[in-house]
């Protein structure tokens, strides 16, 4: 039995595309609701990268949060993607962690 051919192109335009599915959830861009979606997910983004490092160090939450002067529960909430990291808060974990910002 022959196995029927997919239609790629008329997949590809019914399928919704991962912006489709942002602006639906969270609004077009500049929308309030979405600029505070992109804030959030930013958050969690560099949240995980941070724990990641912080692991690859072998270095424990208060360990990091003594390093940069800061509590560990506060080392948490930005893990968590809980709290906004201010740059210097940013600047000090990175360096802790021996790492370097570039702007490009």
């Amino acid at each position: 039995m022959a196995r029927p051919k997919l239609d790629l192109e008329r997949i590809k335009k019914e399928l919704p595309t991962i912006n489709d599915y942002i602006d639906n959830q969270h609004g077009k861009q500049g929308a309030p609701e979405r600029e505070e979606f992109n804030a959030k997910a930013l958050s969690y983004y560099y949240g995980e990268l941070i724990k990641e490092k912080r692991k690859e160090k072998h270095l424990t939450q208060e360990e990091l949060a003594q390093q940069i002067g800061k509590n560990r529960a506060y080392i948490a909430r930005i893990e968590q993607g809980k709290t906004d990291l201010q740059l210097s808060n940013f600047m000090q974990i990175i360096n802790a962690l021996g790492l370097s910002l570039q702007i490009a």
